[in-house]
């Protein structure tokens, strides 16, 4: 796990279902510069997929997720 990535933004979906989680980060991902990394937290289970297929879908990178308590963290490159 990297420990040394910088986080340029972050979304907080928690609380928010599909597909409201992919339509922040993409309004985040909007403003962002090419190469820049953004954490999204969400809670929907359903975001994982959800991420995976957007991350195809647009070329961005997934850098990773993990789960912690049933909290889901994203790290998306732009691309």
């Amino acid at each position: 796990m990297q420990n040394s990535l910088q986080i340029d933004r972050e979304v907080d979906a928690r609380g928010l279902n599909c597909p409201l989680p992919i339509l922040r980060t993409k309004k985040a991902l909007n403003d962002m510069a090419s190469g820049q990394v953004l954490r999204i937290l969400a809670t929907d289970p359903a975001s994982v997929r959800d991420f995976e297929a957007f991350t195809r879908q647009t070329g961005h990178q997934l850098l990773q997720h993990s789960e912690q308590d049933g909290t889901f963290v994203f790290l998306l490159k732009r691309k």
